[in-house]
């Protein structure tokens, strides 16, 4: 199978897309933690940063969207590609999270995640792991998500990888509609 179909075009549309949400008028969406992670919201996220794999460096660019099935629960699904060198990897990510919306200024969120990583050249990695931390509101709808990963490969080699757990820091802008 051919893996890179979705790159660099499906990220560009959905920022564009996350974008265009948040021009929307705060009287139409509401303002706070009630509303941005209430039951029936969806969220839009957009990430990126910059990674390390095969002793190379990567560009990371990531597009998100999650459903508040409850107040503050979440089932979400990212896709990222890591850009810049080879092999190309891309990763889907299906996760569950829940934001503590009861303090107005900032809002803690914890989370659990599967992910399948799709690398070129190589056999697909499959990885569990825990996130925390905590939106901060940057405007109507939107917040600014700092936090950390903890993730772990169920399936590694470590004669092709050098490492099998990962911890690391996490930013993601998101906005909800």
């Amino acid at each position: 199978m051919k893996k890179g179909f979705l790159r660099l075009p499906l990220a560009a549309a959905l920022l564009v897309l996350a974008i265009s949400f948040a021009q929307r008028g705060s009287a139409e969406v509401g303002v706070g933690a009630g509303t941005s992670f209430g039951q029936g919201r969806t969220q839009l996220s957009v990430f990126g940063g910059s990674g390390s794999a095969f002793s190379q460096s990567y560009f990371v660019l990531g597009v998100g969207a999650t459903y508040y099935v409850v107040q503050g629960l979440g089932l979400g699904l990212n896709f990222e590609s890591w850009l810049g060198n080879t092999p190309g990897i891309y990763k889907l990510t299906p996760n569950v999270q829940y934001v503590f919306t009861q303090i107005p200024s900032v809002q803690p969120y914890v989370g659990v995640f599967y992910q399948r990583a799709f690398i070129d050249n190589y056999s697909d990695l499959n990885s569990v792991g825990a996130r925390g931390g905590a939106y901060l509101p940057i405007g109507p709808n939107m917040h600014l998500g700092l936090g950390g990963v903890y993730e772990s490969y169920l399936d590694c080699n470590k004669n092709t990888y050098q490492s099998c757990n990962e911890l690391y820091p996490e930013i993601s802008f998101t906005v909800g509609f």
